[in-house]
């Protein structure tokens, strides 16, 4: 378990800055929720204050409570809470989340007597108040997520936090090493970390966190939704084309994709492409985009019981939670935020699906994985935009070469499980040690 956790003066620096930037997160919450309604969900649980939940008849929470940021890691941490629930039987999910969309995905995870709340803003008084409300059993954070005033807080309370799931790529690895008096004592006061892969184990170890285990990454212990890969099998025979989708695009690369595609002529008609912005709050603007371009859009939201499909229509996929509806009707994926410098979205969701994935030079997010995908034959490494479009038409024309792939990805996604029951076990195991 941790040790108490001194107040350093970088600490009560950065104390006193989120303190007094406070009115400042109002005003962005306020912003935001015009375009998220959810962001003006319970906002006074932003800076501590909860309503009252049902401790226990011995005054401590039994919830084990589970933090994670936004939706890539409340998918993730999916799979580990049903690993969970599997080892600890009526265990009491507590949910903590920062952005809208993680909130909204981690509303399908609770069960009754589950409590799902925001994670406090990282003041002294906040984080205080959180801890003595809910006084968790255990604390999991999921991947990345590091805040000082929070960390002290559980270690000063004898709640055991760990990072699991946890991944440092080299650009973060820098930025925590800029503010080590903050960030090195923060990494030193968790009760215990458990890394996705050996470079992260060390990129971790590097910046003061003691590496308990590396234990695999959870995301490759997914398994796509049943009903939505029957309705892509089903839609998928009836189509008149392979189609082949842009995955989870971020701002800019929708530009990059209309210009690679208009420069394709007549060629881009061989298939149907598909688009599923990131963002959801994005789907309006990736419209526009398109039909600026002189693209005809034809929008998942406005089909009935099969795909639409006037002639050289653009898919847009403006939904949530049917990723496995799309890479299910795919051949092949390119992956979103992987050609602008952004990191790379997940690609192991779309192996899980059996379908192959056409990967730019941005993967630092996922390096490992994207790196074990291009040597097993299940994704592949493109130099930009355009390389990519001719290639995934390459791709679906060759059907041997097709089938090698998906045959790929399916013996990779079983090649790299177990994580989630190690990292379940690993939990119940901090529980049992003792305060």
């Amino acid at each position: 378990m941790s040790s108490r956790a001194p107040m350093t003066f970088a600490r009560a620096l950065f104390s006193a800055l989120a303190w007094a930037a406070q009115p400042l997160l109002r005003r962005k919450l306020r912003r935001r929720a015009v375009a998220e309604p959810g962001y003006g969900v319970a906002v006074p649980e932003r800076f501590g204050h909860y309503q009252p939940f049902d401790l226990g008849r011995d005054g401590r929470g039994q919830w084990v409570w589970i933090h994670s940021v936004s939706l890539g890691e409340t998918r993730a941490a999916a799979i580990l809470i049903k690993a969970l629930r599997e080892r600890l039987p009526g265990m009491r999910l507590l949910m903590t989340h920062s952005t809208a969309t993680g909130r909204q995905e981690g509303a399908k995870l609770l069960q009754q007597g589950d409590v799902q709340v925001w994670l406090p803003w990282d003041t002294l008084g906040a984080t205080k108040r959180f801890i003595h409300q809910f006084r968790p059993a255990v604390g999991v954070l999921m991947e990345t997520e590091i805040w000082p005033n929070l960390i002290a807080a559980c270690a000063n309370a004898g709640v055991g936090l760990a990072l699991a799931n946890a991944r440092l790529n080299e650009k973060s690895e820098a930025g925590a090493l800029k503010i080590k008096p903050l960030s090195r004592p923060a990494y030193q006061a968790l009760a215990a970390v458990w890394a996705q892969t050996l470079d992260d184990a060390r990129r971790l170890r590097n910046v003061g966190a003691k590496v308990n285990g590396v234990l695999g990454n959870l995301k490759f212990d997914v398994q796509p939704d049943v009903a939505q890969m029957q309705q892509a099998a089903q839609w998928r025979t009836a189509l008149p084309k392979p189609v082949v989708l842009f995955a989870s695009s971020r701002e800019g690369e929708e530009v990059m994709f209309i210009a690679a595609l208009k420069a394709l002529g007549q060629q881009a008609a061989a298939v149907q492409w598909l688009i599923v912005p990131r963002h959801p709050q994005r789907f309006d603007e990736v419209a526009q985009l398109l039909v600026d371009a002189g693209f005809a859009v034809s929008r998942r939201s406005q089909w009935q019981e099969v795909p639409a499909v006037p002639d050289e229509a653009i898919w847009l996929g403006d939904s949530l939670g049917e990723m496995p509806l799309y890479y299910g009707l795919s051949s092949a994926a390119l992956m979103g935020g992987s050609f602008a410098p952004l990191g790379g979205q997940n690609l192991i969701e779309s192996l899980a699906c059996g379908c192959p994935v056409l990967l730019g030079p941005h993967t630092f997010n996922f390096s490992q994985a994207s790196l074990e995908a291009v040597q097993a034959g299940a994704a592949l490494r493109v130099a930009d935009m355009d390389s990519a479009l001719h290639s995934a038409l390459a791709l679906v024309a060759n059907p041997e070469r097709l089938n090698a792939a998906q045959q790929s990805a399916s013996e990779m996604m079983l090649a790299n499980r177990g994580a989630a029951a190690a990292t379940a076990q690993a939990i119940q195991g901090l529980m049992n040690t003792p305060k």
